[in-house]
């Protein structure tokens, strides 16, 4: 059988989804741990919330998205497996690496360096599954791609805080870091290269890729794809911003060690599966009786977690305090399968891995860049103006959800043109 029989096989395009999830659950613990780890490395490193929330934050977002854009210009025009196991290489090095860190500069450079690697992760994976699955299921597989984001994050909280209490941060950063780098030479030598346009039966365009500014207009020429990735960019950055900081908070409000919480938020994370899971499903299922369904669907589900964030924030007792947060896990992931396939299908063939990486530049920009920061400012302005001590941190993730509601609007604005804009697409294809 040729690579390219077996890269639109049936059973393969499963493996192949299998591998790109493992690879995505990789990069969210190495990203996650960071927050499951921030009490003991502000402690020991003497760091205050801003420039905690500045390193997971700001410092790390610029490096993400802005590389995103030329390494998923590489990924349309080259071997999208190569890319990834190189990028994959790179980032679980560097999570090594920030165990070795003496100060806040060498540790913000390492986690530079994961930012660095993590940009060639996504554009791949998403322009490579949209090539092995059909449009109308696409969401599907997108979202179940997507399960490495709570997967991962729930590994590394759960890893990060064990390891943590039972050895240190240290220890944590260098034993989730290295295991990526085996799994990169799974991607290099057990996945094939899908022809690009397989899953619609079409040909491959012999053309080069259009120019980065152009795929850049037309999308954003799309006004349902401007509302729609506005909109998860402010879901974002209540997600990142609120994320980050779920461990101190525990930790000061509830007085819990870092075992405690990685183990309260391990089981949370099966209900993000769940959310994320059944997002991408019910959008697909829905979908096929009105296309709105795939924005309507996230904005609907954003808006309903809202009273359940705040009550687990503020609820006096931890655990019915995490109990209650199960809602907020199921309905916040919601967003992620149909915002990934619709960014796909508004797309041409050369254009999918830079439309990903533009759907993650505005996404991760807004969202990791500026929300885990803004948070951690808005702790210690709090802090330093009220009489609210510890207690700062809890209110100002709080605070934040205000974004969940913009976020819901916004989506139901990319509904109004969602239909005419996927139609301009199918044209241009």
């Amino acid at each position: 059988m040729t690579p390219q029989a077996v890269g639109t096989s049936g059973l393969y395009k499963w493996y192949a989804l299998g591998v790109l999830f493992l690879v995505y659950v990789f990069n969210f613990i190495d990203r996650s741990i960071l927050g499951i780890l921030a009490e003991p490395i502000k402690r020991e490193l003497d760091l205050s919330d801003s420039q905690i929330g500045f390193m997971g934050g700001l410092a790390f977002a610029l490096f993400y998205t802005f590389l995103g854009i030329p390494i998923a210009r590489l990924a349309d025009r080259g071997v999208r497996r190569n890319i990834l196991a190189v990028c994959l290489t790179l980032w679980s090095g560097m999570t090594a690496i920030c165990g070795y860190a003496q100060n806040f500069v060498q540790l913000l450079m390492a986690r530079i360096g994961v930012a660095v690697g993590e940009a060639g992760g996504s554009p791949p994976a998403h322009s490579m599954i949209s090539d092995l699955f059909p449009p109308h299921q696409r969401a599907t597989a997108l979202g179940i791609y997507a399960l490495g984001i709570p997967v991962g994050t729930m590994i590394g909280n759960l890893a990060g805080g064990w390891i943590n209490e039972v050895f240190d941060w240290r220890t944590a950063f260098f034993v989730v870091g290295v295991p990526g780098v085996a799994m990169a030479l799974i991607v290099r030598f057990t996945l094939v290269e899908p022809p690009r346009g397989a899953s619609e039966a079409a040909v491959e365009a012999r053309a080069d890729a259009p120019p980065v500014a152009d795929v850049f207009r037309y999308l954003w020429g799309r006004k349902s794809f401007k509302w729609m990735s506005l909109g998860a960019a402010t879901h974002a950055f209540v997600g990142y911003g609120v994320g980050a900081w779920i461990p101190p908070m525990f930790i000061r409000s509830h007085d819990w060690t870092t075992l405690q919480i990685g183990q309260g938020l391990f089981w949370l994370g099966f209900a993000g599966m769940l959310g994320t899971f059944t997002g991408g499903y019910f959008a697909d299922k829905l979908g096929e009786r009105d296309v709105r369904w795939y924005v309507w669907l996230p904005g609907i589900a954003t808006l309903t977690s809202v009273p359940f964030a705040a009550f687990a924030y503020l609820w006096h007792d931890p655990v019915i305090a995490l109990i209650v947060y199960v809602m907020p896990y199921i309905l916040n992931s919601y967003y992620l399968g149909p915002t990934f396939s619709m960014t796909q299908g508004l797309v041409g063939l050369r254009m999918r891995a830079l439309a990903a990486s533009i759907l993650l530049f505005v996404l991760n920009l807004i969202g990791m860049g500026l929300g885990p920061w803004f948070t951690g400012i808005l702790s210690d302005l709090l802090n330093a103006f009220t009489d609210l001590g510890a207690e700062s941190l809890r209110w100002a993730l709080v605070g934040v959800l205000v974004f969940n509601v913009i976020s819901a609007g916004l989506y139901l604005l990319a509904a109004r043109d969602l239909k005419s804009d996927l139609e301009n697409s199918h044209a241009m294809s």
